[in-house]
């Protein structure tokens, strides 16, 4: 008998705990809203800039993921910038940690901060509905030259990247 409700107590302390909401890590990337993405694009002024949106729940980004981490370490030596905005929520925190540690990114990343979506993608690009794969190109002077919506493959991204390192 004690053991049963011995059993219970644990059973329901467990739920409890797995009820908890889930907390940031510090390895966490940093949340961005728009002003921080203005801020980001200021930062890398002066330097061709390549942005890509993602989320683990996307299946074309996550094949995308690993090759744009190619070129960013391809590309770096002849002056690339590279950086990634997660789209992902609170609830896909454990999935995005995992995601990351498996691929090490050599970019910085970031995750949208939850809420104004249609300020934030209209910020990236008017016209933009936030559909994700999508990857903005930014020139050194800071305009943004092009994008990439859905999935692309290598060449198509080595073409948009020799683009954005002739200007």
């Amino acid at each position: 008998m004690r053991l049963g409700i011995a059993l219970a107590g644990l059973l329901l302390l467990g739920g409890m705990a797995a009820a908890a909401p889930q907390t940031a890590s510090p390895k966490d990337p940093p949340l961005l809203d728009v002003q921080d993405y203005q801020k980001l694009l200021q930062q890398y002024k002066g330097k061709p800039l390549l942005v890509t949106f993602w989320a683990t729940w996307c299946e074309p980004c996550r094949d995308e993921y690993p090759m744009l981490n190619e070129l960013a370490k391809q590309y770096a030596p002849k002056g690339l910038k590279v950086v990634g905005i997660s789209l992902d929520q609170d609830g896909d925190l454990i999935l995005m940690r995992r995601f990351l540690a498996r691929y090490k990114p050599v970019f910085p990343n970031y995750r949208k901060k939850k809420g104004e979506e249609d300020a934030f993608v209209q910020a990236v690009m008017p016209g933009w509905n936030g559909a994700i794969p999508a990857s903005f190109f930014y020139a050194k002077d800071g305009r943004q030259i092009g994008h990439l919506g859905g999935a692309s493959d290598r060449e198509t991204y080595e073409a948009a990247i020799k683009m954005l390192l002739s200007k």
